[in-house]
């Protein structure tokens, strides 16, 4: 309505929000105009943390109320930074209100009635279902029994931590298990047990988990019409991921995984060490970003394909 109405520059937002926490939540509302947010939930619950001892008993020391709601401050800004940082984006106005966002799950009725202008490719959730939740929050805080003296234990839904029957995550603990056998004794069974729990999350938690394969058997060719798989994986290439981003034994093992199939790894902007060159930890693609590392004539000749990138502009990301 502010915008509409060309009121917007007027006036200043403040959300006073039980249900804000985290630091995407903080980013949602900058994002979408909001000029400060209260999390009062957030600082009750830290504040009867630090009453019943556990503050005390995770920092090793005592620590003031209005000390521990400054760190959570301090930490709910660093992580809005991070945000922006990954947006390429490094000032909070330009953050602010740029709806730099794209709404998974949403109606139609939600988005075009309070994030306007927002994309969004899928329907989902509408008003009727949102309102359900409300009710269940407001039953779980104001609940019948009157035998209840102390206040109602905020509930885990498995947000965050996994909890069987709980909020579904592509990581878990049966998936996992199976990951650490297979990699500590390369089990192949173990790595197929993991693949198939995976698999059956995917079809939970992801939008391609949801997507099938349409197969027309009248249009089947001879698999003699098929090129060989070595033949296929020399179009391979791993990702431009410099030297420091990733650490030394991660990115030898990219080139040598690379190397060993027939496919080829790229250095990324940091290069590579020259000890590499000589054996199969040599990377085939070799990137030169201008004005950022030094590249030698050795370098560039034990290439088989160089990236040159041109009139690179710097944004404010991880790596500085």
């Amino acid at each position: 309505h502010l915008l509409k109405t060309q009121q917007r520059p007027k006036a200043a937002l403040f959300s006073e929000g039980g249900d804000t926490k985290e630091v995407h939540d903080f980013a949602t509302l900058v994002g979408y105009g909001c000029d400060g947010v209260c999390p009062y939930v957030a600082y009750e619950a830290l504040c009867k943390m630090n009453a019943d001892g556990l503050v005390e008993a995770k920092a090793g020391k005592q620590l003031t109320d209005d000390e521990i709601m400054t760190n959570y401050r301090k930490a709910a800004a660093k992580g809005l930074l991070k945000v922006m940082s990954k947006m390429g984006i490094s000032t909070l106005q330009s953050y602010k209100g740029a709806q730099v966002f794209e709404a998974v799950g949403l109606a139609g009725e939600i988005v075009d009635r309070c994030f306007t202008g927002t994309t969004t490719r899928i329907e989902g959730t509408g008003f009727e279902a949102l309102y359900r939740d409300m009710k269940r929050f407001h039953e779980d805080a104001y609940p019948d029994s009157l035998n209840q003296i102390e206040g109602p234990l905020v509930r885990n839904d498995g947000q965050l931590n996994y909890r069987t029957g709980q909020e579904a995550h592509l990581n878990t603990p049966q998936g996992m298990v199976n990951l650490q056998i297979a990699a500590r004794t390369n089990s192949r069974d173990a790595y197929k047990e993991f693949a198939r729990v995976t698999n059956e999350q995917n079809k939970k938690v992801t939008l391609r988990g949801q997507l099938k394969f349409k197969f027309d058997p009248s249009r089947c060719i001879s698999v003699d019409e098929v090129e060989p798989v070595s033949d296929i994986v020399k179009r391979f290439a791993s990702g431009a991921m410099s030297l420091g981003s990733i650490s030394q034994e991660a990115h030898e093992t990219l080139a040598v995984a690379m190397n060993s199939i027939g496919a080829r790894s790229n250095t990324g902007e940091g290069g590579e060490d020259p000890k590499r060159f000589l054996d199969n930890r040599r990377s085939a693609i070799k990137q030169v970003a201008s004005g950022r590392f030094g590249v030698t004539s050795h370098y560039l000749a034990n290439s088989d394909q160089i990236q040159i990138k041109m009139a690179q502009g710097a944004k404010p990301g991880e790596g500085g």
